[in-house]
């Protein structure tokens, strides 16, 4: 049986909302609950509890020293209901398995392989998630990802899948008025655009033997699409994955500057929290997306 004496959990939830921003309107927003419904809650706690945890000061509230000491366990209990409601759901092999993934790399990769991980798991279905944007795991709605990068994620389980060959390619416009590079040095002079990381270039002329060469300086794009969409508008050089730019060299759209790099480090990665290692779910996605990789 519950305990009657816990206060009511919608005015905790405004209690945390309204301490965290120090504002009744910023917490009614993010609760989706008018101004005054929010005030409405914090009174009823503060009746409940039979102290005032709010100093109502010009413009704002402050929290009372009692509303200091109170927040910290409030906090933490909604951080531990959250952790534990994420891993009862995650205690099931079957249901919904929920995959961010690059949109290139769920088209020319995880699609096409995608049978076998059902036919070996019938009982998980997988949602794919196309998206370039970085995963806030501690939101929900996102079992595991798989990113373009180093592979060095804080909080979170990393597991190498698979390199690309990555091309440097321009559009012929930037070529005609910058002349064909005869050397990777001399692509450090030229105009760049960025995946969001701004590791690739860095990475590409280290793998020419060019350790000195200043970071380019250049747009970034989260997109890979939206970073090859800018390469064939001319607003720079660009390093994309080989497969991707295949169709776009061969129809004339793109030039490539130099040969297909392999960057051993610079890859896709499958990553998950911590937290969540040892999913039934997870554990059978990451062991068949690895052994899929090194098939491959």
């Amino acid at each position: 049986m519950i305990d009657q004496k816990l206060p009511p959990l919608n005015a905790l939830r405004a209690f945390e909302a309204a301490a965290r921003h120090l504002s009744v309107k910023i917490a009614a927003e993010e609760l989706c609950v008018t101004p005054g419904a929010v005030s409405q809650m914090l009174k009823i706690l503060e009746e409940h509890l039979g102290v005032k945890l709010f100093d109502r000061v010009h413009r704002g509230i402050n929290l009372t020293q009692a509303g200091r000491d109170y927040l910290p366990p409030v906090r933490n209990a909604f951080r531990q209901i959250a952790e534990s409601s994420r891993r009862v759901a995650l205690s099931v092999d079957t249901g919904v398995l929920t995959v961010s993934v690059t949109p290139f790399f769920a088209s020319a990769w995880l699609v096409p392989r995608m049978k076998s991980f059902q036919d070996a798991h019938p009982s998980i279905d997988l949602q794919i998630l196309a998206s370039s944007a970085l995963v806030d795991f501690s939101r929900g709605g996102v079992d595991i990802a798989v990113r373009h990068g180093m592979g060095r994620y804080p909080g979170l389980r990393s597991y190498r899948v698979v390199s690309v060959e990555m091309v440097p390619v321009a559009a012929p416009s930037l070529v005609e008025r910058l002349g064909m590079p005869a050397t990777p040095a001399e692509l450090a002079r030229w105009p760049h655009v960025h995946d969001a990381d701004r590791k690739g270039w860095s990475l590409w002329f280290q793998a020419q033997g060019l350790d000195e060469v200043a970071l380019p300086r250049g747009a970034s794009f989260d997109d890979s699409g939206l970073l090859l969409n800018a390469v064939i508008a001319g607003q720079g050089a660009g390093l994309l994955p080989a497969a991707m730019v295949a169709f776009d060299v061969e129809e004339g759209r793109l030039v490539r500057l130099a040969k297909a790099t392999h960057m051993e480090s610079f890859a896709y990665y499958l990553v998950y929290p911590e937290t969540n290692h040892g999913s039934p779910k997870i554990s059978a996605f990451k062991d068949w997306i690895l052994n899929a990789a090194s098939a491959a």
